[in-house]
């Protein structure tokens, strides 16, 4: 299961694209890439296109021709300046696919960056969420800040994703212009520079294992995947990530027995395990729940969760979602509403949800480069027999922040959680709950 890219096509990503290539080309007056490396990105791009040719659940390749594309790519690489172009564009190749799930995973590098600020679509607006202390974001952006431009470029719903896997994975930029608003309607433009974090050591991308670590290492924000507090007769349980074995989920769900209700939040959980998804689910439910039928190029099984019989969970479920829950937090959602088994509030889902297993690749002979793919090998067909892909969870409530509730810490959505159960708590107490805590750089 994918940690957290999303869906769609084109706009950001081109100018990403055109972003790199000029960058490259400037780069390109002064130095030509190498021979060496030149085969090196036409290597991997043909390693890629046929993991695709094998792996991909859909022969017909979602509509697109997939020879045509793979030779207008093969063009575009010879003309790359540099080996970070060779990267955008293989990873462009895949994005053609229009498929949250499969994507390039390049060579690790020894470092990370973190730009300091975290960009929340909310309905159709992009907000700043949190800024991370001590970064040179901190005395520039706040919470509540509307992003207008990003390096003069709008932001939306459907490339938001784009954006942050490029400056996350592909091709981190030294500093980042935003034009934002804040919320009392003024205007301005900040410059934020890039913080640069020595990584401990290299992954080994030949094991599944730390391909999925080197994936969600781009990404995972939060320090702990799961942590809950109790509020009266109620369970009030944030999970960041899908990645708690079968003990931990038990204890967790069994613990939460002597309470009436569970709101489970999944606010910016970008999904994770399969596992942890079956056992999440099975513990709601005393009987075997299909949450998914999947569509592989050959016929598979159903993705199944295994009832917990008199060990579920008997209390009322609320479940949390909002623009970054994507893949197996969406599913969870999308199960409670479709077995009227809870009620799910907040904003609409990321709409990335496929299945895919990662292939590990490697160039070299004497010197090894190590690179990765996510390849779906799955669609995931909900009990109403539509796929979440592109769509997401629409809750049954949506209950958004407004810019001021964010530069406040005001929670809307837990408020009304709380009130569903009985609960009467106003939103700035609701925000201090469960306050986020930064996983240490």
């Amino acid at each position: 299961m994918r940690w957290s890219y999303g869906t769609c096509e084109l706009v950001v990503w081109m100018w990403l694209l055109s972003l790199v290539l000029s960058v490259g080309m400037r780069a390109q007056q002064q130095q030509q890439l190498s021979r060496y490396n030149q085969d090196l990105i036409l290597s991997m791009l043909h390693d890629v296109n046929e993991a695709v040719k094998k792996n991909y659940y859909d022969k017909g390749f979602r509509g697109l021709d997939w020879e045509a594309n793979y030779k207008e790519h093969v063009e575009r690489a010879k003309r790359a300046a540099s080996v970070g172009d060779g990267f955008i564009i293989i990873a462009g190749m895949l994005e053609r696919l229009n498929d949250s799930h499969t994507f390039l995973i390049p060579p690790p590098r020894p470092y990370r960056f973190d730009s300091g600020f975290r960009i929340q679509m909310i309905g159709d607006r992009a907000y700043i969420q949190r800024v991370r202390p001590g970064t040179d974001a901190d005395s520039k952006l706040h919470p509540g800040d509307e992003v207008l431009s990003f390096n003069k470029y709008s932001v939306n719903r459907e490339d938001l994703w784009k954006l942050e896997y490029t400056l996350n994975g592909l091709f981190p930029l030294k500093s980042v212009t935003l034009g934002v608003r804040g919320p009392d309607g003024s205007t301005r433009e900040v410059t934020v520079n890039i913080q640069m974090v020595q990584g401990k050591r290299l992954m080994d991308l030949t094991k599944e294992d730390e391909i999925w670590q080197a994936i969600r290492e781009t990404q995972r924000d939060e320090e702990e995947w799961s942590r809950h507090i109790e509020v009266q007769d109620t369970v009030i349980w944030k999970v960041s990530e899908f990645t708690g074995n079968e003990d931990e989920v038990d204890h967790l769900w069994g613990s939460a027995r002597k309470h009436k209700a569970v709101i489970v939040d999944l606010r910016g959980n970008g999904g994770g395990l399969v596992t942890t998804l079956e056992r999440m689910v099975g513990n709601a439910f005393e009987h075997d729940v299909t949450i998914a039928e999947r569509k592989m190029r050959k016929e598979g099984k159903p993705l199944t969760a295994k009832g917990r019989g008199d060990k579920a969970y008997p209390g009322k479920v609320i479940v949390l979602i909002d623009s970054k829950s994507a893949s197996a937090s969406e599913l969870f959602a999308r199960v409670m509403q479709l077995e009227r088994r809870g009620t799910v509030i907040g904003d609409r889902s990321e709409g990335a949800v496929m299945e895919a297993r990662p292939v590990p690749l490697s160039e070299g002979i004497d010197t090894k480069v190590f690179f990765a793919c996510s390849i779906t090998d799955a669609d995931l067909i909900m009990k109403d027999g539509k796929s979440l892909e592109g769509n997401g969870v629409v809750p049954d409530e949506v209950v958004l922040p407004s810019a001021q509730d964010l530069a406040d810490g005001k929670d809307p959505a837990l408020t009304r959680a709380l009130e569903l159960v009985g609960i009467s708590m106003d939103a700035v107490s609701a925000g201090k709950l469960l306050p986020f805590k930064w996983r240490p750089l």
